[in-house]
């Protein structure tokens, strides 16, 4: 049995592949704590999904992928306010280089508390597709590029804070192998500033100014803090409209001359 073959920070885990399965769900999972998913990948059901041949887990540190002295992957955010944000380069850098190492091209999950709530039907729809990419977070977001450019299914497992995505995409890869085909036993069967008063979070920026193309607003650079703290208000009563119905439909009901 092989477990946790490594080769530099990126981590191949496949437990006693079987010769006569030809089709197997590869995820890949970028992270800055790889070692969090060593015991998860090798016990119960996800274990038995890779010794079955059923799933294929590949890990890799997102901090590989830092180009400074510092092996920075976060800064300040533009416009101020609390928290670090993940830059742009080491995920675009890592997404690139993780996708080339296949030619089945991913499906790309972004772990955020902004993303659209992940059930059961996700979970099923997930478990159809042959290779799934989920990229998870840490400190205070994403540069909204990362989203903007990379253009993945962005999915919550709830409306809570965690230290990071990590946890997040531990329930999406446990939900999902639980359903791959001949995966499961007889006997197993298978059937915080975010939310505050009712928004999401306005969209984070950090440097570069101008990646790819994509620019951050002006406004951020203003420094004018009434018209920042507009344009945020702004932007996230537009995202959580966009977003998230449900938690615009429950905002919109609390608010004055509502009729409730």
């Amino acid at each position: 049995m092989t477990i946790g073959v490594a080769v530099g920070s990126q981590t191949h885990v496949s437990l006693n592949h079987h010769p006569s399965i030809t089709m197997s769900l590869r995820f890949d999972i970028l992270t800055l704590f790889p070692e969090m998913f060593s015991s998860f990948l090798t016990t119960s059901i996800p274990k038995r999904a890779a010794e079955k041949g059923k799933a294929d887990y590949h890990l890799t540190n997102i901090r590989d992928f830092a180009t400074d002295a510092h092996l920075s992957v976060d800064d300040k955010p533009f416009g101020g306010g609390p928290g670090m944000v993940m830059m742009c380069q080491t995920i675009f850098d890592a997404v690139d280089a993780v996708e080339k190492q296949d030619q089945q091209p991913p499906t790309r999950i972004l772990l955020t508390p902004q993303g659209s709530r992940f059930d059961q039907k996700m979970a099923e729809d997930l478990a159809k597709r042959p290779r799934l990419l989920l990229i998870a977070g840490r400190y205070e977001g994403f540069d909204q590029r990362i989203s903007d450019g990379l253009k993945p299914i962005e999915l919550s497992i709830g409306d809570y804070v965690l230290s990071g995505g990590e946890l997040a995409a531990m329930v999406v890869i446990d939900a999902v192998v639980r359903l791959l085909p001949g995966v499961l036993g007889a006997e197993d069967g298978a059937a915080d500033e975010t939310f505050a008063d009712g928004l999401i979070e306005h969209p984070q920026y950090t440097r570069p100014r101008d990646f790819r193309g994509m620019l951050v607003p002006d406004v951020l650079l203003s420094g004018n803090h009434s018209a920042i703290a507009k344009w945020r208000l702004e932007q996230r009563k537009l995202k959580t409209k966009e977003k998230r119905p449900d938690l615009w439909a429950q905002y919109e009901e609390k608010q004055p001359g509502s009729g409730t």
